[in-house]
Parts: structure tokens; C-alpha cells; sequence
């Protein structure tokens, strides 16, 4: 492809990093990443995918804009409480790149929709905040080959993950994590509280590793769990190893249809 003189100079500061030059900004151009949540997590990702030019970008969200969003979700503003987050956030991306194409998805995915939309996408950004959803999100992208960023935010702190399942050494979720906690065992953010800057600081990490993943630079977050306590200001790295019985992505799963169990809000 041919950049146009504002191509050129929008995306100059990529241009001249080694790791990235004119075809690292085309395959940024021509690549596509599903965000699943456009809230705390998912709209800076959003925001930052869409600043380097991520060609296409997919939000997905049932939700519409509350007040109490705007503390951490960071492309909704006070104008658009009541908007659908989908439609909120895309405005704001189209306002910023007019490069992006921005698809999105105002309902919930569920084991029947899931991986129709994921297939669409070279890489997938689970930004829900609920154990169902992430189980979901991480069973199906196995299941279909697609590279996945799990984390979650409480609190002061934070954690995340990159799944690669092309790699038979990647553990998944499940690996690490093989089934939800009983409903009410772990709290709510409602109950528990969460530092607006939680999302921002691991959100953008999320992004950072799928725009690595699409460039094929650096060591992603595979077979890895990065966990950020924002009091200490402290990050670790926790190593990770597949589980030979896992109930997904084992050489013999016992899971081979996707599951949707019960629905809780927010309760990471």
C-alpha cells in the first residue's frame, strides 16, 4: 500500500522505530483485534489500538454508559451516559483515526455467536468482567485457533495473560484456572471498589501485546501471569505451565462444546 503524506506523517513515529518502519505500519493498517467489554479495560486498549492504526477494530458490549463508568472507562464522557458503550466508544475512535474501521457488536456473546464474530479477527482482547464471559471468551478462542489477552482489575491490582494456542507450550486459561469460582465467593468491583487508573495501566498492556503479536516482536505474555499491585508499585511475573488435563486444550479435552454458566456482574 501507498501511505498519503498524513499517513506519513500521522504514523512517523512508528516509521522510524526499527521493529516496526513501513511494514510494520502496514501490518498494523491491514490487521484486525476484537475487544470484548468496552469498559475499564477495553476503552483504553481501544483508544491506543486505534492511535497506532489498527485497521479494523470490533467492540463488543450489551451495555449502555453509566455515570459511575466515567471514574476508569476512559472513551465515555458525561454527554454520553445512557449511549450504548459500542456506539460511544466508536464515535471517539472515528473522531481519532479515520483509518479505523470500527465494527460493532451491542449484545452479549454466548457459546451459539461467539465464534462467528471471533473468526473475523487476528486477535482477540477479553475486557469482560465476569468469570462466565472469560471462560467463554478463553474456551472459544482455542477452540478456534485465535490469540487472546485475559486479564482482570480489582481493587489496586491488576493481572494479565497472553494465550497463544497455535503454540502447544501456551497454557490457556484453563490451565491455569479450570473452572469458575462458586457464585459469591470472590467479590464484586460494586462491592470491592476499583482504582480508576487500574484499567489504564492494564489495558494498555493488552494492547501493548497484541500489537506485538501482530508484529512478531518481542516476548509476548505466554506462559506467563504479569500481576501489578498498584499500592506497592509492583510488578511479577508468575510462570505458567500447560495442564496435561486440561479440560480444553489437553491433546483429549473434555470439553469440546462451549458452556454458558450462570451470569454474574462484575465480579472480579
Amino acid at each position: 500500500m501507498n501511505f498519503t503524506e498524513e499517513q506519513l506523517e500521522r504514523y512517523s513515529r512508528h516509521i522510524i522505530l526499527q521493529d516496526v518502519g513501513v511494514e510494520g505500519q502496514i501490518k498494523l493498517l491491514e490487521s484486525s483485534i476484537l475487544i470484548i467489554g468496552t469498559g475499564g479495560l477495553g476503552t483504553p486498549a481501544a483508544q491506543f489500538l486505534a492511535a497506532v492504526g489498527v485497521g479494523k477494530i470490533g467492540l463488543v458490549d450489551a451495555d449502555q454508559v453509566e455515570l459511575s463508568n466515567l471514574q476508569r472507562q476512559v472513551l465515555h464522557h458525561t454527554p454520553d451516559v445512557g449511549k450504548l458503550k459500542v456506539q460511544s466508544a466508536k464515535e471517539k475512535i472515528n473522531s481519532m483515526n479515520p483509518d479505523v474501521e470500527v465494527k460493532t457488536y451491542d449484545y452479549y456473546l454466548m457459546s451459539h455467536n461467539i465464534k462467528e464474530v471471533i473468526r473475523e479477527y487476528d486477535f482477540v482482547i477479553d475486557g469482560t468482567d465476569n468469570f462466565p464471559a472469560k471462560f467463554l471468551i478463553n474456551d472459544a478462542c482455542v477452540m478456534e485457533g485465535k490469540p487472546l489477552s485475559h486479564a482482570g482489575i480489582i481493587k489496586f491490582t491488576g493481572q494479565t495473560m497472553t494465550i497463544v494456542p497455535e503454540d502447544d507450550e501456551t497454557p490457556c486459561y484453563r490451565c491455569v484456572f479450570p473452572e469458575p469460582p462458586e457464585p459469591g465467593v470472590v467479590p464484586s468491583c460494586k462491592e470491592a471498589g476499583i482504582l480508576g487508573v487500574m484499567g489504564g495501566v492494564i489495558g494498555t498492556i493488552q494492547a501493548t501485546e497484541a500489537i506485538k503479536y501482530l508484529l512478531d516482536k518481542g516476548e509476548l505474555l505466554t506462559g506467563t501471569l504479569l500481576s501489578y499491585d498498584a499500592l506497592d508499585m509492583e510488578f511479577r511475573k508468575i510462570n505458567l505451565n500447560c495442564n496435561d488435563n486440561c479440560g480444553v486444550c489437553s491433546d483429549d479435552p473434555e470439553i469440546t462444546e462451549l458452556i454458558d454458566y450462570e451470569q454474574g456482574a462484575c465480579e472480579l
